[in-house]
């Protein structure tokens, strides 16, 4: 309403995303600020049914010297991905022989779709480049993996096929109000059947507009690294590398190259 004064709060708007100090009109909100949120809600929603462009996905990792592999989860189609959880943590059975059992590699990377495809076909495949270099060139990485109608404990049985010690899931995360396109990633050590949430770490709000997919790689690696060091995962590994510093990632070189590029 014109000449009305401002809310209280409403400075602080310029520090976060979230819906503080919008004002009010009698009991419901300013009309800016309900259409605001109808249009994110739709944003949410679309963000939950898009489709998991996992040829382009592909496409980019195959550019750079990669070979991917493609698993589906036991939940075939969104509707019962979306109703079953349990089925997005286990593997379609078509799918486990596409997985080279025992090779022992010190990290299997899968990207999946989650509750949000958009997240993941945003920045999928650049946070899982920006990751692979900057592990140690020692380390033996699996091909990696793009797992259609995937939860993250579809990471378990993945990484227990091939005998990882290492499995890092990329995957969209749940969409909320103020951001649907926003990234995870949960690593665990020694992954198996049985796994729970307490043996995962996470790095989450990975995208544009929270953090960066070349700050997050940082992060991850890190984090990667001292796990395959001290052999554990989740609320036994603490995270007291601090801050996340803004620095430039390196190049990322075709897999065989010694030297990383700054």
């Amino acid at each position: 309403m014109e000449g009305e004064p401002p809310h209280p709060i409403a400075a602080l708007r310029r520090f976060t995303a979230a819906r503080i100090g919008l004002g009010r009109h009698g009991a419901g909100l300013p009309t800016a600020a309900s259409l605001d949120f109808a249009e994110a809600h739709a944003r949410a929603r679309d963000a939950v049914h898009a489709a998991f462009d996992v040829d382009a996905i592909s496409a980019r990792l195959e550019a750079a010297g990669l070979d991917p592999l493609r698993v589906s989860s036991a939940a075939p189609g969104r509707a019962l991905y979306l109703r079953r959880p349990d089925l997005g943590r286990q593997l379609d059975p078509a799918s486990v022989p596409l997985l080279p059992m025992g090779t022992a590699p010190d990290l299997v990377l899968v990207i999946g779709d989650g509750l949000s495809a958009h997240a993941v076909n945003s920045y999928g495949a650049e946070t899982a480049l920006a990751i692979l270099a900057l592990l140690p060139r020692a380390w033996r990485i699996a091909p990696p993996v793009l797992a259609t109608g995937a939860r993250v404990a579809l990471s378990d049985p993945i990484g227990e096929r091939l005998g990882a010690r290492l499995a890092l899931m990329l995957i969209g995360e749940r969409p909320g109000l103020s951001a649907a396109d926003s990234l995870g990633a949960y690593l665990t050590f020694g992954p198996r059947a049985g796994r729970t949430d307490a043996d995962r770490n996470c790095v989450s709000n990975i995208r544009a507009g929270g953090l960066t997919p070349a700050l997050a790689a940082v992060k991850i690696a890190g984090l990667l690294m001292r796990a395959h060091a001290l052999g554990l995962s989740g609320v036994s590994l603490k995270d007291d590398a601090g801050l996340i510093e803004a620095e430039a990632v390196p190049t990322i070189l075709p897999p065989g190259s010694d030297q990383v590029q700054k």
